[in-house]
């Protein structure tokens, strides 16, 4: 029985790992953007909700009047195919935002953004085969973003790494602006969503900034639901470890009722000898404690050594102390739920049983 805990317990410890790296990868970016919430144009559908939504810079000068907002801007979300200067090819998130706001991220190599065609890329991106100081082409449109930094850490959107940009330049990308074409100036007043940083890093009152913007907002973490498959993924990987601790618990109420059945005539005997049925019950409570604790603690440590070996394998998995702590505790609390279904057969057990009543 304890080989087979531990064995659901390496389970856990692996989906968690693939839920957490789905989270990672999803929106990572998003998780590292120092805001307290996005404000989405009214009405839109949540689903990929950062390319649906289209608000200006009006809208965002409403927020920015609102006195707990202490800060708000226009930000860009857009996800594009390119190609390096060498002709490998990327897929890029491109986030635009103003250079030297707080939505611009500290370049751990390179510089900061300085001309309209810089962007700083995620870390990650140099996997995809991109250095700093590449020319980054992008598809039918033809503009050439040059590299001028990365940042310090993983950061995507929708499995995508992202690049961010200067808004002027993520405006004129998004309207489908070509190099050389004069763009409609009305373009530069628009973005996908206003991101607003609250004072003292508190949320905002969100209610009463969308009545005064027209806007529908949404928390930080709300908003993950808006990058693409991000709700999906989630429901999947929920269902999945759902069945498993389910499933954890009926094998495990399985084996101690085989395990209450074969000693039931042991347990006559105790019950003879004047043993209480409140005492066989927390001696078998107590058993089951030791097993599952003993079992899930041996498949945690063991998860963890097959998952050292997943994380950096290219797919996208994460080992977070969190997730695998909390599965770990609700193993053991669904086993012994399912212990102590199978240990109640104890206060039927008849203590003539032990006399010899059945010869």
């Amino acid at each position: 029985m304890g080989a087979v805990v531990a064995l659901i317990s390496i389970l856990m410890v692996i989906l968690s790992g693939l839920s957490s790296g789905l989270v990672t990868d999803g929106v990572s970016a998003l998780q590292r953007t120092p805001v307290q919430a996005f404000a989405f144009a009214e009405g839109t559908k949540t689903d990929s909700a950062f390319s649906r939504s289209v608000v200006t810079d009006e809208q965002a000068a409403a927020w920015r009047e609102r006195p707990d907002v202490a800060d708000a801007a226009l930000f860009g979300n857009a996800i594009v195919n390119a190609k390096t200067g060498a002709g490998i090819p990327v897929d890029l998130t491109l986030f635009g935002i103003e250079p030297g706001s707080f939505l611009e991220p500290a370049a751990a190599e390179g510089s900061a953004l300085q001309g309209d065609t810089d962007i700083i890329v995620s870390d990650s991106a140099r996997d995809a085969g991109i250095e700093l100081g590449d020319t980054v082409i992008l598809d039918r449109l033809g503009t050439e973003l040059t590299v001028v930094g990365f940042t310090a850490d993983k950061r995507t959107f929708g499995h995508v790494d992202v690049a961010y940009v200067p808004l002027s330049t993520w405006q004129e990308i998004h309207a489908g602006v070509k190099v050389g074409e004069q763009p409609q100036p009305d373009i530069y007043h628009e973005a996908s969503v206003v991101a607003l940083q609250g004072v003292d890093g508190e949320l905002p009152d969100l209610a009463a900034g969308d009545s005064a913007a027209g806007t529908a907002s949404k928390t930080l973490e709300e908003s993950f639901d808006a990058s693409p498959g991000y709700s999906a993924e989630m429901m999947t990987m929920s269902m999945i470890k759902a069945f498993l601790y389910a499933i954890s618990a009926l094998v495990v109420g399985a084996f101690f009722s085989i395990w209450t059945v074969q000693r039931s005539r042991e347990l006559s005997v105790l019950r003879a000898m004047g043993a209480s049925t409140g005492f066989l019950l927390r001696d078998g409570l107590l058993q089951a404690v030791v097993v599952l604790v003993d079992s899930v603690a041996v498949g945690v440590l063991l998860g963890l050594g097959l998952g050292s070996g997943l994380d950096g394998s290219g797919m996208p998995f994460a080992l977070e102390s969190g997730p695998i702590v909390q599965g770990a505790m609700l193993l053991i609390v669904l086993g012994l739920v399912g212990a102590a279904v199978a240990v109640v057969r104890i206060t039927r057990v008849d203590p003539l049983t032990a006399l010899g009543e059945n010869r």
